[in-house]
């Protein structure tokens, strides 16, 4: 069994259902906050749409085609860094979870144009959220790496001495 799921050996031996508001065998009552949740298993399904929408090429592609619908190369020039490979994954990732629409017009030579389904704008106006979070903080963030790096400096010059 793997670490750190419900069903592990190390996890206090509970194999409640995950959203549960049983006790875990460790005194705790998690309620609506069951921090299992996201389990890290393969096939859980919350997990893999976290990592899905999660990742840094998702969340430019999502980001782009908020309120217009864009062709490939159009993204591509866009996204600095992304692969013709890695952005065609991508968008094919995201059309399978139904977050983007592809239209494919019948053209000699054909064009293709990706835009936001209603759900992949939701996904949208979510992920606007975190920045907007993001932005508001960050500075306290910058001073707690800053605190958190000095103090790992310092514990290291003492452990050498």
């Amino acid at each position: 069994m793997e670490e750190g799921t419900l069903k592990s050996p190390s996890n206090s031996g509970s194999t409640v259902p995950h959203g549960g508001t049983e006790e875990y065998g460790n005194g705790l009552d998690y309620g609506d906050a069951d921090p299992f949740q996201w389990d890290t298993r393969e096939d859980c399904q919350v997990r893999q749409i976290l990592d899905r929408i999660a990742d840094k090429w998702s969340l430019l592609v999502i980001a782009l085609l908020d309120q217009r619908r864009l062709r490939f190369t159009e993204l591509r020039r866009e996204i600095d860094g992304i692969s013709q490979r890695m952005l065609t994954v991508t968008l094919r990732q995201l059309e399978r979870d139904g977050l983007v629409q592809r239209t494919v017009h019948p053209v000699v030579p054909p064009r293709v144009e990706y835009e936001l389904t209603p759900l992949g704008g939701t996904l949208h106006h979510t992920i606007q959220s975190l920045v907007t979070w993001t932005e508001e903080h960050q500075n306290e963030i910058a001073a707690a790496r800053s605190s958190y790096d000095a103090r790992a400096a310092d514990a290291e010059g003492g452990a050498g001495a």
